[in-house]
């Protein structure tokens, strides 16, 4: 990504990785060729809404209504941060 990370961000996953549920985990997970991350709850629910539709801003207003929270904005975009590193995500 060539522009800071802010709200109006519109993450999708990465190019060789796939979201899913994994039923025998219990968890969302993230396959690519070498391998599989394990995600926790959070993880799984942020990334589960990059789909390359939504920015940021949009992904943390359905975090707080889905889990009756509030302030999740600072948390959000510090995952969306790691996980850009990670390559886990992408730009749309």
């Amino acid at each position: 990504m060539t522009a800071p990370l802010s709200t109006d961000s519109v993450p999708r996953i990465g190019r060789g990785f796939r979201l899913q549920w994994e039923a025998a985990q219990d968890c969302h997970v993230l396959l690519y060729p070498e391998g599989m991350v394990k995600l926790n709850q959070s993880a799984g629910e942020i990334l589960k809404r990059c789909d390359g539709q939504n920015d940021v801003a949009a992904i943390v207003t359905d975090l707080e209504a889905a889990f009756n929270a509030q302030g999740l904005q600072k948390d959000v975009l510090g995952f969306v941060e790691v996980a850009a590193k990670q390559r886990w995500l992408e730009w749309s």
